[in-house]
């Protein structure tokens, strides 16, 4: 080695130090004869006289340029320069030292500060020497461009191959290369149908959480790719959000070649350059490689951007979409679509009440800067003006909404079926797989037969399984019936009657409003005086005016109930009323039932006084209990007597007790047919019958 003459007693009374360092895991694994080279300057370091040789090989698989991790074998290096314990500093390429100036210059003026000595397989340099720094320097600026400029060309190699639509480097599943080495749909229609079946359930639960909880609870295995053997492969497993979400969310499935959505970027992190992703995606249009209709897709660019638009809208935390909230509990049917005309802003909505489901929207404004509220009102209300528009315009499509629901019923059975189904086939050809191994070895080599027949039991259980879970699917989920179709196309035709129905709940509700409107922008033109304009979906707009709900509307008695309330309080007492109103289907402000208690509260609310006293009054009319057990007879007979005719009879409002006069009730037509029952046992409205008609039966 040129320049042994350079090293005293006084370098070789320190150690020495064989540096070792590989770029990559991969050169690690496979370039053994560069580790060779670089571990038999071990030898050559002891050749020299140094007696002390240390050997720093931990940085192996580890990358010097800017950017990388820490490289915690040269800053060993480094502390044991600084403290004068290294005479000579052994690496077969200076470019194993360092590949960044910054590296080179903090190395290059500790060896100058303590006199240590570099040496590479050719020649050993004296840092004190301006001729052995200049050539140093040199070699180290060429290490650094060189790596820059093998970092630039395989970049652009990437970028150019990219632009074509060419470079990939790992299929998400549901994709392969072809012949021509083109991207195109997985041949195993098991898989096609898996990923199918994840795009049409998110279509019907509209939120990427629901759609993993969906597929998780009916237990529908979806394929992700898996290293097996140093290879990926596509193994079927239970799903997981994260999955679900990705897969929605990958522009691959639309057809689309992208590149450069995540760049790396290089930061300044406590002091050193570092590289570190993007947390955040960019969109797909805004990747340095963009090209749609690159391949067959399984959805098209349309339905992905509303699957996009879908996720940001129940996006609380990060960007959502600002045109439409997403469809959530509650009770408020336009929360999250409304907007405030004044400022531009959403309006909120808030749950008040004792039960808290009372809704009331609202506008800040400018009351969190110190101002006040823009515009708010009562919920109810609004609610049910809206969705009298909503009805106005969606009822005459009940129909064809009915027609629809019962193809998308049959569809949704047949996807979890079907994926079901094709795990069955799965599952059956790997037992037979498994079923034949092990009949092909010698049943004497227990060792091997063990193994294989507990592979084989193995995957009989999970057939087992799978054959139980579709046969539950079958049973749970059988094909519509025709009576089952007629009565949809029914609901159809009434749609506004399922709608106000108590079977109709608000999320689904919430879900026909959204499907039908972008969003309703209001503003109050005049003192109470709302005005609504509906953004339909197709770009559509209507308007509509309606009163501003008074505080405190919505909860009060309906006025039905006030006017069955005073009708019947001239003669009746709250219990009755009570009574009545139940049986009638009404409910109080608040949704109650009713109570002797709150008949009063309602009477002392609206001035409705309570029914004198008057004994004689109450004893000229009877009710039907009392005209029977006056009369000895059921109330069937008395029932009767008033559908003939016979005995007139009042009553206030329907359900409401019978009120007879007693006076009828005495008189003697209704008298006679009385007695004639009582005497024969035959109660005859129509007239009299012959008492010597002859009987069939003696």
């Amino acid at each position: 080695m040129n320049g042994d003459h350079k090293l005293t007693a006084s370098h070789r009374e320190r150690k020495a130090v064989v540096y070792l360092r590989q770029s990559s895991e991969g050169q690690v694994k496979h370039n053994k004869e560069s580790q060779a080279l670089q571990y038999s300057l071990l030898e050559r370091a002891r050749s020299l006289g140094f007696r002390s040789v240390e050997m720093i090989d931990c940085d192996l698989g580890s990358s010097a340029s800017l950017g990388a991790k820490k490289r915690v074998g040269f800053e060993r290096l480094l502390a044991m320069v600084a403290l004068g314990e290294v005479g000579l500093i052994m690496s077969r390429e200076v470019s194993r030292l360092a590949r960044t100036d910054k590296d080179w210059c903090q190395l290059f003026e500790l060896c100058q500060l303590f006199g240590t000595h570099i040496g590479d397989a050719e020649q050993i340099y004296d840092l004190s020497s301006m001729d052995d720094q200049l050539v140093l320097g040199i070699k180290g600026t060429l290490s650094v461009v060189e790596l820059k400029i093998l970092q630039a060309r395989m970049v652009q190699g990437q970028e150019n191959k990219a632009r074509r639509g060419e470079l990939y480097r790992l299929l998400p599943p549901g994709y392969v290369l072809d012949g021509a080495g083109k991207p195109a749909k997985d041949p195993d229609l098991r898989i096609q149908q898996a990923i199918e079946l994840v795009f049409a359930r998110f279509r019907d639960c509209w939120s990427a959480r629901q759609t993993f909880k969906s597929l998780r609870d009916e237990a529908i295995q979806l394929p992700v790719n898996k290293w097996r053997g140093g290879k990926v492969a596509i193994v079927f497993q239970l799903p997981t959000h994260s999955f679900v979400r990705d897969v929605i969310k990958n522009p691959f499935y639309a057809g689309v070649y992208f590149y450069g959505r995540r760049p790396m970027e290089l930061v300044v992190k406590e002091g050193a350059v570092v590289k570190k992703r993007q947390g955040r995606q960019r969109n797909p249009e805004h990747t340095r490689v963009f090209i749609r209709d690159h391949h067959e897709g399984y959805i098209d660019w349309a339905t992905f951007e509303e699957n996009r638009k879908m996720l940001r809208r129940n996006n609380l935390r990060g960007e959502a979409d600002v045109a439409v909230g997403a469809v959530r509990a509650g009770y408020g049917l336009l929360a999250g679509l409304l907007r405030c005309r004044r400022c531009g802003r959403k309006l909120q909505v808030r749950y008040w009440g004792k039960s808290g489901t009372a809704a009331r929207y609202l506008c800040t404004g400018t009351f969190d800067a110190g101002g006040e509220y823009c515009q708010g009102f009562g919920g109810a209300t609004a609610d049910n003006r809206f969705a009298e528009e909503v009805l106005r315009v969606i009822s005459p499509l009940g129909v064809r909404a009915s027609l629809e629901a019962i193809e998308q019923a049959g569809s949704r059975q047949d996807g979890t079926r079907t994926a079901l189904q094709q795990q069955v086939q799965q599952l059956e050809y790997e037992a037979l797989r498994a079923g034949e191994q092990f009949n092909a070895i010698d049943a004497r080599n227990r060792l091997v037969a063990g193994e294989l027949e507990r592979r084989w039991n193995a995957k009989l259980e999970e057939l087992a399984g799978a054959r139980k879970a579709l046969e539950e699917c079958t049973r749970q989920s059988p094909a519509l019936s025709d009576e089952e179709i007629v009565r949809l196309q029914d609901l159809g035709r009434c749609f506004a009657e399922v709608w106000n129905g108590p079977a109709c709940p608000m999320l689904l509700k919430k879900k026909i409003v959204r499907t039908v409107v972008e969003e309703v922008v209001v503003d109050q033109d005049s003192p109470g005086t709302l005005r609504f304009v509906v953004h339909w979906k197709g770009g559509a707009h209507t308007s509509f005016e309606m009163a501003k709900p008074a505080v405190g509307e919505a909860g009060k008695t309906g006025a039905e109930a006030i006017d069955i309330v005073r009708q019947m309080a001239v003669r009746y007492g709250d219990d009755a009323i009570a009574r009545v109103l139940t049986r009638s289907g009404l409910r109080t402000g608040k949704g109650n039932r009713w109570s002797a208690q709150r008949v009063h509260t309602v009477r002392r609310k609206y001035g409705i006084e309570a029914p004198p006293a008057d004994p004689a009054a109450a004893a000229a009319v009877v009710s039907l209990n009392e005209a029977a057990r006056i009369c000895g007879v059921s109330d069937t007979t008395i029932a009767r007597l008033v559908k003939s005719g016979l005995l007139p009879m009042k009553q206030v409002v329907p359900w409401a007790p019978w009120e007879i006069r007693r006076s009828d009730l005495m008189s003697d037509r209704v008298s006679s047919v009385l007695d004639r029952l009582k005497r024969t046992g035959k109660l005859v409205l129509g007239g009299d019958t012959a008492d010597k008609q002859k009987q069939l039966f003696p």
